[in-house]
């Protein structure tokens, strides 16, 4: 699935939600939304083996399939020999392997057959490489935080700075994580990031409020994979 790019309507609206959250904290969000956090690829190399390693099994279980398979070509006069068997299993298996690997080229299908863990390790890791190359330490106070959408995975992070991770529990950014959701299942990306940003703000205003002529350290854009 193609995913069209938010509006300079919606990119300004972002920006300024992210303005209006951080007038009342020291904080500074960051948000990033990517179409995907990972190609997945490793997960169609893994089907593809799993269906290779089947192959034998079902031809144990079931050996009068490698039978018949052989007396396509020896139109049943000759009993199979061991090696003639032996050919039939390897390309039987290499079939299965290129139609399985190839089949899974379609990147949306890869994401549909790959574990919700798995998926969730790698929205979290790619959350926290683009953390550490926008917000990590670049602010004065430690006070940086991104707010992460990845759109195939449907999965969301809040990854925050050194400062704001030891005094905000996890938990506490369960209603911007909701909020962000909710929105995005209705088809609306914008509104569920501007929520969030919103729920985001009330957080931090309360644990870091406003300092007297703390500058905006980081940019309010919304950043688009």
């Amino acid at each position: 699935m193609t995913y069209k790019a938010l509006s300079a309507q919606d990119h300004a609206r972002i920006a300024g939600a992210v303005a209006e959250a951080e007038a009342d904290t020291d904080g500074e969000i960051v948000t990033i939304i990517a179409h995907r956090s990972d190609e997945y690829r490793d997960v169609a190399l893994h089907y593809a083996l799993l269906g290779v390693l089947l192959v034998p099994a079902i031809f144990a279980l079931f050996p009068k399939l490698l039978e018949m398979k052989l007396g396509l070509f020896t139109s049943g006069w000759e009993a199979p020999g061991l090696s003639e068997m032996l050919v039939v299993l390897l390309v039987v298996q290499a079939l299965v392997f290129l139609l399985i690997r190839y089949g899974l080229e379609w990147g949306r299908l890869r994401v549909a057959l790959t574990p919700r863990a798995t998926r969730s390790r790698r929205v979290r890791r790619r959350a926290v490489a683009l953390f550490r190359a926008s917000a990590e330490k670049r602010t004065e106070t430690r006070v940086g935080i991104l707010l992460y959408l990845s759109l195939d995975e449907h999965m969301a992070e809040i990854v925050a700075d050194e400062a704001i991770h030891t005094s905000v529990p996890a938990e506490r950014w369960g209603d911007a994580m909701a909020a962000l959701i909710d929105h995005v299942r209705k088809g609306d990306r914008a509104g569920g990031m501007i929520a969030a940003i919103a729920a985001m703000g009330t957080v931090l205003s309360e644990t870091f409020p406003k300092s007297e002529g703390n500058p905006n350290e980081l940019p309010n854009r919304l950043i688009e994979l």
